[in-house]
């Protein structure tokens, strides 16, 4: 019998598990991917074999690249980005770690409030989630960015347009400034050249600028693997979970099981009230099937596989909310060509951000030639200059919006290095018709895969509003900051920042979670990931905000079910970089 069974060890879950462990509970952490122990020899950086959704190491399916992939059903056109294994799709993620909008959260009294999605707010407010982020902030750690000629090239933009700069790490207006990333700052001959020799640890420390976070970070090259530049959670969080006995007195360390797809939840009726009791997993590789009991679950599969395996498991559903309320950012693609070098393709993935409470945010984006490409040709609007669907729009960009094909797309890649690509990541309003469903027809070895309904997909007018507004805003910025074309994709929905599916409120008519993070109808289940944010958070990058609420909900669960007490108000966290060097690379040799 496990105190805590957590299902996932992506962004969330080993959040959660290291927490807990800490304080000496027995938590059981399982892992439906496999663990790349050594990341050096199982990545590359040639961006095929990193990023292929079918065959690549990033991609959603079991550590065996030689076996099929996990499918999903998409009705219409759209792509999925997530990524099976110890540290989930945060081993692609560009570390970004912003805070939230303000006022996305209860409470919330700003002249702009109506501006918001009121209906679906956080059931708490910003401040009372403030000390959990300085908490993760610490431990990860965040830190400012290091900068680049591409940044260097976006300020000078957002500087002709009169544009603040903020600085704080709070968002109060419409402003530009570095990112706060998980990315550990260059150090030694980090940043200063390109022989391979002079990079490895120690001679270099923190990020190389080798600008392929997409592909998964191993740099530096020999460093301990807690010490790797970006903190995705299998060089962050699950280091630490696996050590968790050498950071307090009475912690213990998590027992950590990959491979391990969870398909039921199990729960019982114990004096009249419905509970979860434990789960079964199958052995990936052998088919073997494992159950285990636990005080408390902790689902932490993801927007898409939490409410498939909520419905796989037969668990209560009483307002039909589980699945729904899906948000994604209904993110755009706004690319400048200039006569001047802007190592676009540098650096650390984003190093900089220009944010517009009510609206989203946008960032500056390193891409490699190949996902660049991809990303070019991902469009709703037909081809730029060959045909128009009835979608393309003019706007301060060149032409219509269109896939970039022939030589448009030929120049860009032929001096990627002086261009520069703006990601726009739109505030999107909770919609109950954007939903993830089984599939009625469809099974694999793990049951009734999952369904994203994207046939009555609805985006509200203000989410559409706001596109736009951001498509326009990024476009200025090219320009003032000297760019001779502009253009814009108008891109397919790109299931990579996907919210709320299984949410909490305040409303338990529209919600499946309380404001504890607890299921409304099972006690003793907890949601720990993207899935459990009340909305979209603004628009800015969700991971954050997503491990300062994991970390609240690791300690409402040791208060409501351990008799604990709480520990961010009173504590700081036990560890930093240099208990991570002293601690778990020489006791542990992580």
């Amino acid at each position: 019998m496990r105190d805590v069974i957590v299902i996932g060890a992506g962004g969330g879950g080993p959040v959660v598990a290291k927490e807990l462990a800490q304080r000496g509970l027995d938590v059981l952490l399982l892992e439906a991917g496999a663990r790349n122990a050594d990341s050096e020899q199982a990545w590359t950086h040639f961006e095929n074999d990193s990023n292929n959704p079918i065959t690549g190491t990033k991609r959603y399916g079991p550590g065996d690249r030689d076996k099929q992939f996990w499918a999903r059903e998409l009705p219409k056109p759209a792509q999925i980005i997530n990524v099976a294994g110890v540290g989930g799709t945060t081993q692609m993620y560009f570390g970004n770690s912003p805070r939230a909008m303000p006022g996305a959260f209860a409470g919330y009294n700003g002249d702009d409030k109506n501006l918001y999605d009121r209906a679906y707010e956080f059931p708490f407010t910003y401040e009372e989630l403030k000390p959990y982020y300085e908490w993760v902030e610490a431990t990860l750690p965040v830190q400012t960015a290091a900068m680049g000629t591409s940044e260097q090239t976006f300020f000078n933009g957002c500087e002709h347009l009169g544009m603040n700069v903020q600085v704080t790490r709070d968002i109060t207006g419409d402003s530009y400034r570095p990112q706060q990333n998980a990315v550990l700052q260059p150090g030694g001959n980090a940043g200063l050249t390109t022989d391979t020799i002079a990079l490895e640890y120690p001679q270099a420390s923190g990020c190389t600028f080798c600008g392929h976070c997409l592909q998964g970070c191993y740099q530096p090259r020999l460093a301990p693997r807690n010490l790797k530049a970006r903190r995705s959670t299998d060089n962050s969080y699950v280091p630490m979970a696996l050590t968790a006995d050498l950071w307090a007195a009475n912690g213990r360390a998590v027992t950590m099981v990959t491979d391990a797809y969870v398909t039921q939840v199990h729960y019982e009726n114990i004096n009249g009230v419905d509970q979860a009791t434990g789960v079964t997993w199958r052995d990936v590789n052998t088919g073997e099937t494992v159950t285990e009991q636990a005080s408390v679950v902790v689902m932490s599969a993801g927007c898409i596989e939490n409410p498939r395996l909520w419905l796989n498991s037969d668990l209560p559903n009483p307002n039909d909310w589980v699945g729904r309320g899906l948000t994604d950012h209904a993110f755009d693609i706004v690319v400048g060509v200039f006569p001047f070098y802007t190592g676009g393709a540098k650096g650390v993935g984003s190093s900089a951000r220009a944010d517009f409470p009510t609206r989203g945010c946008i960032e500056p984006t390193t891409m490699g030639p190949s996902f660049l490409s991809s990303t070019l040709m991902f469009s709703d609007s037909g081809i730029r200059g060959q045909y128009d669907n009835g979608r393309g729009v003019f706007g301060e960009w060149d032409g219509e919006t269109g896939r970039v094909v022939g030589k448009d797309l030929k120049n860009i890649l032929d001096n990627i290095n002086n261009t520069l690509t703006m990601l726009i990541i739109t505030d999107d309003d909770v919609e109950p018709e954007n939903r993830v469903e089984i599939s009625a027809s469809r099974n694999d070895d793990h049951g009734a895969i999952a369904r994203v309904d994207m046939e009555k997909r609805q985006r509200s007018a203000r989410t559409l509003e706001n596109r736009e507004f951001l498509a326009n805003k990024a476009a200025s910025i090219l320009r003032a900051a000297g760019a001779t074309e502009v253009l814009r994709v108008d891109t397919v929905p790109i299931l990579l920042h996907v919210q709320s599916s299984m949410r909490m409120g305040s409303d338990a008519s529209n919600s499946v979670l309380d404001e504890n993070a607890e299921s409304r109808f099972v006690k003793r289940l907890y949601v720990a990931d993207n899935s459990a944010l009340a909305n979209a958070i603004g628009g800015p990058n969700p991971t954050l905000t997503t491990q300062a609420l994991a970390t609240r909900t690791a300690e409402k669960i040791y208060q409501t079910y351990f008799g604990g007490s709480a520990w961010v108000e009173s504590e700081s966290p036990v560890c930093s970089i240099d208990d991570v060097v002293t601690n778990a690379v020489i006791q542990r040799g992580l």
